[in-house]
């Protein structure tokens, strides 16, 4: 109410202050009536105010013609700008009379931009015909009613009506938001709550019960609970180099899923009490964009309308499928299903020599599955530095039934005993593995956005074949006042990478306008045993792009931390740029090296060179000194090991 009422002040405000017309512009009011009563230019304000289920509501519509916009008050000279202010017609005899016999059913359409005027105030321009187009035929004065009329029946009746149809929907909206963002994953509330910090009044739309999205609830957050309990398990075993001896683990599987869902429960539950602290409204529901300015959420309540100022879409990913498997058999997971843990298979098929394919490969492993990955390139983590995936290939294949690259699963057959997978070589004509049965198979083989699964068309928001949404650097989609974020905008589809987006779409909405997408690099892990880490530019992505170079590579064999640890098979490896010894990327690999990447991470960022970190004091004896090393390396300073001749 207070809302509404600051509404009618600002108009009334506003509008006494702008210039006359000049005699040649003819003034042109167009109404839409929606209710049980017509409103007047006495009442009109007044009705609003009031606020009464009862008392009529208008779409209230204004067209741009020359250089101007028609107000009930008075014009603006607007130039060539178009303005988001709203345009009144209270009711009248007048006025809709000059569109004669091209109003349907006593509607007109939005020609050039709306305005709705309704119980939760929608003020920014909502659907309407492309007035790009219109400018021309509207740009001769004494000509704009002829010319608007034709632009009208050009336009075809049923797009006139489906326009109406989906803009009259704003008006029943059950929530008006400042801030819709659609999808509760990191990059979502992470955006939902800068935006509520910064004065915003905001709705957040999930689909699933808690918060988190799939990287909290089935991915990132879950996966690395079992990941520390498998680290657990290997760890004992490998203690009998040591003098340490455990025997076999009992597992119980119970505890363990019991142990991973607490993880997951403190931070979902976390999460909430922020949005409540926040007061950011949850929805819980699927949904789909109704127009630019309203998404319908189906909520378990029914069918729920939310119009807004501003949307930011942070609507994720899901897992990518092979066509042609038996998805209905339950033995055929996908990451979500094989981190519910249902049993421990005897064998394991994972499709997927990527970074989530292997982390599941690790956790079943060590439960003591016997595990083969099948990979279509010819080494595994095909985005990462080869030089640092080594180490981890080197170690897995000793533990791992098989490791197949260049090889695809071609067919997978479910049987009682099982299911076969059919094997082919990524090289035409080259033999390929015997076909074999397998107790579950896990397909990995990445993710694709959610791009078309939103109804974003009907928002005019751009997707392509992929399903990827474009954005500037300031996360802007074609449509302006729609952001999106994350996944849904393209690679690398991180939780980093999500978060970084989600404040700065919260940022620019809450006009900070001078902030952009400047991060420099986004660095990648993979928890693997060891652990592969890297940022920046690969040594083979230099070479590609003709960069010129100088590496520096610190083996953790002469580390006295990794030596202590039995753990002297990891690497360090920096790229600096020649000449300036400025920083250009870094891989690591190793136990924790996602936790060491961060350093070489900032050092981009602030432009650093191997001098900077070469002369900062690193503690000892640790693995960061490796970065440290790898800095003197390059600078020709190192005495732990051998200066490279030069």
């Amino acid at each position: 109410m207070k809302a509404i009422a600051a509404l009618a002040a600002l108009f009334c405000a506003t509008t006494a202050a702008f210039p006359q017309a000049p005699a040649d512009t003819q003034k042109i009011y167009v109404g839409v009536q929606f209710g049980q009563s017509r409103l007047d230019r006495e009442n009109f304000h007044e009705s609003v105010v009031r606020d009464d289920e009862a008392t009529a509501y208008s779409l209230l519509v204004g067209y741009r013609f020359s250089r101007y916009f028609a107000l009930e008050a008075g014009y603006a000279n607007l130039g060539e700008y178009t303005a988001e202010f709203p345009l009144f017609c209270p009711g009248g005899s007048g006025c809709a009379s000059d569109f004669g016999e091209t109003s349907i059913d006593g509607l007109v359409l939005n020609a050039i931009g709306i305005w709705p005027v309704s119980k939760h105030i929608h003020l920014k321009a909502s659907l309407g015909l492309n007035y790009h187009d219109l400018n021309a035929s509207l740009s001769t004065p004494g000509s704009d009613t002829q010319a608007l009329k034709s632009a009208i029946a050009q336009s075809g009746a049923q797009h006139v009506r489906d326009t109406l149809t989906s803009t009259l929907a704003s008006l029943d909206a059950d929530m008006h938001a400042e801030v819709l963002v659609l999808g509760a994953g990191p990059g979502g509330y992470t955006a939902a709550f800068r935006c509520a910090d910064l004065g915003k009044k905001v709705v957040l739309v999930e689909r699933y019960p808690s918060l988190g999205g799939v990287c909290l609830n089935v991915g990132c957050i879950p996966s690395k609970a079992l990941l520390h309990t498998a680290k657990i398990i290997t760890d004992a075993e490998e203690g009998a180099h040591i003098g340490l001896g455990f025997g076999a683990p009992k597992i119980e599987l119970d505890g363990v899923r019991k142990f991973k869902d607490g993880v997951v429960g403190k931070l979902t539950k976390g999460l909430a009490g922020l949005a409540k602290a926040r007061k950011v409204t949850v929805v819980e529901g699927t949904a789909q964009f109704a127009t630019p300015h309203t998404l319908e959420v189906e909520t378990k309540e029914g069918r729920k309308v939310f119009s807004f100022d501003h949307c930011i879409i942070a609507a994720g990913s899901q897992s990518a499928k092979i066509p042609g498997f038996p998805y209905d058999d339950p033995r055929l997971m996908d990451s979500t299903g094989a981190l519910e843990l249902a049993d421990i298979p005897r064998r394991l098929l994972i499709i997927g020599g990527g970074i989530i394919g292997l982390e599941m490969a690790t956790v079943y492993d060590a439960l003591g599955s016997k595990v083969t990955v099948v990979e279509f390139m010819d080494r595994l983590i095909p985005g990462a530095d080869p030089d640092i995936v080594k180490p981890l290939a080197r170690r897995i294949e000793k533990r791992y039934e098989k490791i197949l690259l260049k090889t695809k699963v071609a067919k997978i057959e479910a049987t009682p005993e099982g299911l076969r997978a059919h094997f082919e070589n990524a090289d035409a004509g080259a033999a390929a593995p015997a076909p074999e049965i397998y107790d579950r198979v896990l397909l990995s083989v990445g993710r694709r956005p959610n791009g078309k699964n939103i109804g974003a068309d009907k928002a005019g928001v751009n997707v392509n074949d992929r399903g990827w949404i474009p954005v500037d650097k300031q996360m802007r989609t074609n449509v302006p006042h729609i952001f999106a974020i994350g996944d849904i905008v393209g690679e690398p589809m991180l939780a980093h990478k999500a978060t970084h987006e989600g404040k700065l779409a919260a940022e620019v909405i809450a006009g900070m306008s001078h902030h952009s997408w400047e991060a420099r690099t986004i660095p990648s892990v993979a928890y693997t045993d060891p652990e592969v880490a890297w940022m920046g530019v690969s040594e083979p992505e230099a070479k590609q792009a003709g960069i010129e170079y100088d590496k520096a590579v610190f083996p953790w064999a002469a580390s006295g931390r990794a030596l202590g640890m039995g753990r002297e098979e990891g690497l360090t490896k920096v790229l600096y740029e020649k000449g300036t010894k400025r920083i250009l990327g870094a891989g690591i690999v190793g136990v924790n090296a996602g936790e060491l990447i961060a350093e070489t991470v900032l050092a981009l960022e602030m432009g650093a060179d191997a001098e900077d970190i070469g002369l900062t004091i690193h503690p000892h004896p640790t693995l960061s000194e490796t970065v440290f090393f790898s800095a003197e390396m390059a600078e020709g300073s190192i005495t732990d090991m051998m200066p490279p001749k030069r």
